[in-house]
């Protein structure tokens, strides 16, 4: 029963490639292949973080300074003290989260760190000249969606903040009033845990190097942790990429979310034209609908 099953995918998915001169692409995919090059926009080599763990696997993490400014202040900090070399990953949860940290929770903090609260999870748009791009459908989380500056934002009013998405980062923190440093980070590895939004700042997404966190043994004992037979992963650095030498340095690019290649984009993800969809979907809800990023031509 199998082998049909991915002959017929595989010749479905080789169908939506053959397109007519002059026709618009048929998948987000070939869309975003073909998208020219002022929709894209560098992403800061001071906004990258690149951890590297056990055996010289990396992660890349973007930075969101302009939705999370006080945490992401606080991650440069930690990360030019080079606090989190020699810590851990030390619970991976599954469908949930992958979490890293100072397993002992003893281990001084650099100074310099700001005071965060609440007030960080959801921050005001109003007089920031943020141009926001809709999305049209329904959230069950927030009264509006759409996209600013190249990120999902999810929308109250004038409040705006990140959506928990599979492969966001977010800061970990004990029982308000308390609402984290950034020294303890999380990156979401399962369904979207959206009920977590707006009571933990969500400072970032992991860009690269994601399976090495998804792929990682679960832990056995509560909410994920690794007990004393399991083995944390070890982090032997993490760094701003503009602290790098410049031969490594990683570069990347974002869609422009105000671009007309983003806008059907978004089409595509809620209306599939290709031979494989029998029925489109008719809308797309936030988390689906990620904005592209790839590696700098």
């Amino acid at each position: 029963m199998i082998r049909p099953l991915r002959i017929a995918l595989t010749a479905a998915l080789a169908s939506v490639t053959v397109q007519a001169a002059g026709e618009p692409p048929a998948t987000p995919a070939a869309l975003v292949a073909s998208s020219p090059a002022d929709a894209w926009a560098d992403i800061s080599a001071e906004d990258l973080i690149v951890m590297t763990i056990d055996g010289g696997a990396q992660v890349i993490v973007q930075l969101a300074p302009a939705m999370a400014p006080r945490h992401v202040a606080n991650i440069r900090t930690l990360a030019r003290a080079h606090w989190w070399d020699g810590t851990s990953i030390n619970r991976v949860q599954d469908n949930y989260v992958a979490q890293w940290g100072d397993a002992t929770e003893k281990k001084p903090l650099p100074a310099g760190l700001l005071q965060t609260s609440a007030a960080d999870y959801a921050l005001p748009l109003a007089n920031r000249r943020l141009r926001v791009t809709p999305l049209p459908y329904p959230d069950a989380y927030a009264p509006k969606t759409g996209f600013v500056a190249g990120w999902p934002v999810a929308m109250d009013g004038n409040a705006a903040w990140l959506p928990h998405c599979y492969g966001y980062v977010g800061v970990g923190r004990n029982l308000s009033p308390d609402a984290g440093t950034g020294a303890e980070l999380y990156t979401v590895i399962g369904q979207a845990p959206r009920q977590l939004d707006r009571n933990i700042a969500v400072v970032g997404r992991v860009i690269d190097g994601m399976a090495h966190l998804s792929s990682l043994p679960r832990g056995s004992g509560e909410l994920g942790f690794y007990t004393g037979s399991e083995r944390p992963v070890p982090i032997l650095s993490m760094r701003l990429a503009s602290d790098l030498p410049a031969a490594q340095q990683p570069h990347f690019q974002q869609m422009d979310t105000t671009s007309p290649s983003f806008a059907a984009y978004l089409r595509l993800r809620a209306n599939r034209k290709d031979d494989f969809y029998e029925r489109p979907a008719g809308g797309v809800d936030l988390c689906n609908a990620p904005v592209p990023v790839r590696p700098a031509p």
